[in-house]
């Protein structure tokens, strides 16, 4: 007799199916953020909320959320591919080298139209500040940075969490 025992790519499937079902019935979704690829616009424990796009929606600049399979990715577009067949935008997180693999048009989640973050809402950009490429880009070249400032805002926000009780 065989087992059904759910492997871990039938539950990635199954939220990813739920978060568009979500977006798609409800017209927007919330994420919270946990990874440090798009600092310095997105810091853990930022809330995105994701609106429905498609491939023609989306424009070089915006933030978009799509599955990699394990995971919901944020990260920026930085170019589309135009193919009758199959369009692709092709994305990379803003303190990450190298971009990821194309995303087909049809994997999109959607894009983030505000940033919640400490009772404020953050609009944001399709392009950085000088300060903001400045600081992705020491993020690009040194790991270890990007993971002593994100110590450091977890240390500030626990912080901030303790003295509100």
């Amino acid at each position: 007799m065989k087992s059904t025992k759910p492997t871990l790519g039938d539950a990635n499937a199954r939220k990813r199916e739920l978060a568009g079902e979500v977006l798609h019935s409800s017209g927007s979704l919330r994420l919270r953020v946990t990874g440090w690829s798009m600092l310095p616009v997105l810091w853990p424990g930022d809330t995105l909320v994701i609106e429905p796009a498609t491939g023609d929606d989306i424009a070089e600049g915006d933030i978009v959320t799509f599955s990699n399979g394990r995971r919901f990715v944020a990260h920026r577009v930085v170019s589309r591919t135009s193919g009758p067949a199959d369009p692709r935008v092709q994305t990379q997180g803003d303190a990450i080298p190298h971009l990821d693999a194309p995303v087909p048009s049809a994997d999109l989640l959607g894009r983030v139209s505000v940033i919640l973050r400490d009772g404020r809402c953050v609009q944001p950009r399709k392009s950085l500040r000088f300060s903001e490429r400045a600081l992705a880009a020491v993020f690009r070249r040194c790991q270890i940075a990007a993971r002593v400032v994100v110590g450091l805002h977890g240390m500030r926000r626990f912080a901030q969490d303790s003295s509100q009780l």
